[in-house]
Formats: C-alpha cells, structure tokens, sequence
C-alpha cells in the first residue's frame, strides 16, 4: 500500500486522570496530571439526553465535541467513524446477567444502548449530522484500524472526517475477561488537505505487523488499562512536535505514522 497523507485539525482527549488533550500537554511538560470531572460533561447533547445517556455515549460525546470545537468545523458537515474495542461494557454485563437470571426483565432503553453503533446514533442525532457514519471494533487494534478507515474515507471523498475511539471499564465478569479497567477517549479530525486549522500532517504507512511503541509511564499504564488507549502513543506525538509511532490495525497488520507538527515546519 502506498502511504496516506491528511492533517489534523482538531483533537479531543478524556479519561479520569485528563480533562482534554492540553491537559495531556502540561503532563508531558512536567506537570502533574489534573483529575477530570467524575462524569464526561457531554454539553453537545441537549440537558434530557445528558441525563438518560451511558457512560460509554457521554465518553465518545465528549471527546468528540472537544475535536470538533478545536477545528471550527461544523459537526453537522462531517462523517464519522467511530470505534471502540468493546462497546458499552457494562450495559454488555448488565444484560448477559439478566438473561441468564431472569431473561423477561431485561429493560428495552439499556438493549437499545447496547448496540455497538449507540454512541454515534446519539452524536449524528444531536449535531444534526446525516453525512455517512461508521461504526467498528478490532479489539486492542480499534484506534489503529479506526484510524485507516477515517484516512481512507477522507482522501477517497476529498472532506474531512471525524475519528472517534472510546472504551469505558469493564465489569463483572466481562471485565474480567477484557482487563479493561478504566475509561479513555479520544478523538482527531482529519483533513485530506492542509489548511487554516491544521495542527499536524499525518503520514500513514501500512506494516506487516507492528510492535507498539512503549510509552513513559503513567502512559503506559494508562494504555494497559484501555484498549483505546492506544492512541496515547500519537497523541504524545501531536503534543510534543512529531515523530514516529506504530499502532496495530488488526491482528496481522500494523500503522506506521509520522508525525509533522506545525511549529517544526510547514504542513502543505
């Protein structure tokens, strides 16, 4: 495969030890890491929705909002793609529970969020959105090959896309099994082409296979206890300048991206 070239516009971050991606920053820069609100704050959703959301929706919400409001696009405008290793887990535990114990009492509003689509059904429905959406998972490797899919799109359609990867704590015995211990999102918007709000260029190169990039701790650690938390390893790179990384894409398949950040030299 001949390599991928698109710029970031924006960028949204969220797990309980990051607020957002400038927060990640002043870790990077020698600061300590500032505990984000208890709950995601989710405001693109209106109030009610807020309110009847799961965890896992206000975790993708937020992140995206936090991209889009960064790029000064319009969320509207934009297709998305939103990925995630294993959905809402909790919901997942919660309803394999009930159907074992006592399957008539299973409630039809958590079936209707348990769908792995639920979180992008709510973020196209509240911005209004009716570009195309998409919805995948591949395990540890869904921010990598959520990333080739949100690449393709935007350089096959010439428009940008919205790249979302969330995952909130597993429970019960699910959690047991998918050892992911606490939430972490985040989200990029890409560009096909360089312009006015473009942070970074993005140079994809398809590998087989890869060996992830180590990070420092507490990043590491953090990407231990969440599969999303993968895309650390690039957003260290958005952070601090550029550079290379590697992500898987699928259990054969890796990403090779080289980071190029504004301030180091020009984009286009």
């Amino acid at each position: 495969m001949s390599g991928l070239r698109l710029w970031v516009e924006g960028v949204g971050l969220w797990s309980p030890q990051l607020g957002d991606f400038a927060a990640l920053g002043a870790l990077l820069d020698g600061g300590t890491a500032t505990p984000a609100p208890p709950r995601p704050p989710a405001t693109v959703l209106p109030p009610n929705e807020r309110r009847r959301a799961p965890a896992s929706v206000l975790l993708a919400i937020e992140v995206a909002g936090q991209a889009v409001a960064m790029s000064g696009r319009e969320a509207a405008s934009l297709a998305c793609v939103f990925a995630s290793s294993h959905g809402d887990q909790a919901i997942t535990d919660y309803m394999c529970a009930t159907l074992a114990q006592a399957p008539t009492e299973l409630s039809p509003t958590r079936f209707h969020n348990s769908v792995h689509n639920a979180a992008v059904g709510y973020w196209t429905m509240a911005t209004g959105c009716h570009a195309p959406s998409t919805a995948l998972a591949a395990q540890r490797a869904s921010f990598g090959a959520g990333l080739l899919e949100a690449a393709s799109q935007a350089l096959t359609d010439d428009a940008a896309v919205l790249l979302v990867c969330s995952d909130i704590a597993g429970s019960g015995p699910l959690g047991e099994l998918t050892h992911c211990r606490q939430p972490f999102g985040s989200a990029l918007v890409l560009a096909p082409q360089p312009g006015p709000s473009s942070i970074a260029r993005l140079d994809l190169q398809l590998l087989a296979g890869h060996a992830d990039t180590p990070l420092p701790e507490p990043l590491a650690g953090w990407q231990r206890d969440s599969p999303s938390a993968t895309s650390l390893a690039l957003l260290m790179l958005l952070s601090q300048g550029g550079g290379r990384c590697q992500l898987a894409a699928a259990a054969p398949l890796g990403l090779q991206v080289d980071v190029t950040c504004k301030t180091n030299e020009p984009l286009a």
